[in-house]
C-alpha cells in the first residue's frame, strides 16, 4: 500500500481542448443534432420524486440507531443525494426548463438542493461553467487537483484516502485556488438551506440532518456512484483528457456517464446523450471509455501510473473568467 506514483507532474498540453472542435466536425456532418438542443420535459417529474422521495426517507431515519441510519446513508440516501447533485449538474445548464427560462432553472436548483443538506446549487454553476469553456486551464479548471494535493497523496495509502476525502477537495478546492465574491443568489440559496434545516431539525431531529449530509458526503468518496469524478478527466490512456462511461450507473444519474458527449453538446439533455454517441458513432466508439466505476476507483488507487498527477493540463493564458 506505501507503492509510489510513477508521475511526478501533470501532463502538460499546448493545445486546445478538444471538444469544441470535435463539436464543429459532428454538426458538420450531423446537423440534425442540433434537434436535440433544448430540455428533457421529464427532467423536472424525476428530480421531484427524488426529493419527495427523501423527505419521505427523513420520517424513517429519524427512530434508527446510527449504525442502521450511516448503512442506509451509504446504501439509499447517499445514492439518491448524489444523484441530485447531478441534477444539480443538468441544472447549472439550464436544462430543467431550457435557456429561455433562467429564473424557474434557479428556483428549481433550490429545490432540488434541499435534500442535500448544505447550498450548493449556485456555487456549483459558478464554478461548473468555466470547467466546460477552460478545461485543463490551471487557473480557471478547479476540477483539476492542485499541486499539493498530487505530492501528499502519491502512494496507493494516499490515494486511497484522497478518494475518502475527495468531497473536501471538491468542495473546497475552488474556494481556496479561484476564489469568488458570493453572488446575492448565493445568499438566496444559502438562506433558503438553512430554513430548511432548521425544520427539519426542530421537527425530526439532528439525526435526520447527519443522515442527509453524511449520505451526500460518502456518496462523494469511496463509493461506487463517485467514480465518475475519477472516470471524467484522469488520463487513464496516454493524450485523452475526457473519458465516457457506458455502465448502468448512467440510469440513475442522469447520463452523466456519457462525458465525451456532454462536454461537446453541454446544450443537450442528459436523457439525450446516447442519442449524440447513436448518430455520431465514429467519433465516438474509438475514444477510450470506462465499463465500470467501481474498476475506476480501483485502478486509480492500485496503479501506480494513475494518480492526482495523471491529469492535462494547460498554462494559462490570460483570458478573462
Amino acid at each position: 500500500m506505501g507503492q509510489a506514483v510513477s508521475r511526478t507532474d501533470f501532463e502538460w498540453v499546448y493545445t486546445e481542448e478538444p471538444h469544441a472542435s470535435r463539436r464543429k466536425l459532428i454538426l458538420e456532418k450531423y446537423p440534425q443534432i442540433k434537434k436535440l438542443f433544448g430540455y428533457d420535459p421529464n427532467f423536472k417529474w424525476v428530480v421531484t420524486f427524488m426529493v419527495l422521495i427523501q423527505f419521505a426517507s427523513m420520517f424513517i431515519v429519524k427512530d434508527l440507531s446510527y449504525p442502521m441510519l450511516f448503512l442506509m446513508a451509504y446504501c439509499f440516501g447517499g445514492v439518491i443525494n448524489h444523484s441530485l447533485m447531478l441534477a444539480i449538474h443538468e441544472i447549472s445548464h439550464n436544462l430543467a426548463f431550457g435557456h429561455s427560462r433562467p429564473k424557474a432553472n434557479k428556483l428549481f436548483g433550490f429545490f432540488a438542493n434541499l435534500p442535500i443538506g448544505l447550498p450548493i446549487s449556485i456555487s456549483f454553476k459558478k464554478y461548473h461553467l468555466e470547467h466546460h469553456r477552460y478545461q485543463g486551464d490551471e487557473y480557471l479548471d478547479t476540477d483539476l487537483p492542485t499541486l499539493l494535493e498530487a505530492k501528499l497523496f502519491c502512494t496507493t495509502f494516499g490515494k486511497f484516502c484522497w478518494v475518502l476525502l475527495q468531497p473536501f477537495f471538491y468542495s473546497f478546492r475552488p474556494l481556496i485556488v479561484y476564489p469568488k465574491p458570493p453572488t446575492f443568489l448565493e445568499y438566496v440559496n444559502l438562506v433558503i438551506q438553512l430554513i430548511f434545516d432548521a425544520i427539519v431539525w426542530y421537527f425530526l431531529g439532528g439525526k435526520v440532518l447527519v443522515y442527509l449530509i453524511m449520505g451526500g458526503v460518502m456518496a462523494m468518496g469511496l463509493h461506487p456512484v463517485a467514480g465518475h469524478f475519477i472516470s471524467e478527466h484522469y488520463m487513464y490512456k496516454k493524450g485523452f483528457e475526457t473519458y465516457s462511461y457506458y455502465g448502468p450507473l448512467n440510469l440513475i444519474t442522469f447520463n452523466v456517464g456519457y462525458h465525451n458527449e456532454h462536454h461537446d453538446f453541454p446544450a443537450v439533455p442528459g436523457s439525450r446523450l446516447p442519442e449524440v454517441r447513436k448518430i455520431a458513432s465514429e467519433f465516438y466508439d474509438n475514444l477510450p471509455h470506462h465499463n465500470s466505476w467501481t474498476a475506476v476507483i480501483y485502478e486509480f488507487i492500485m496503479d501506480p501510473e494513475i494518480g492526482p498527477y495523471a491529469r492535462i493540463k494547460r498554462k494559462h493564458r490570460g483570458l478573462d473568467s
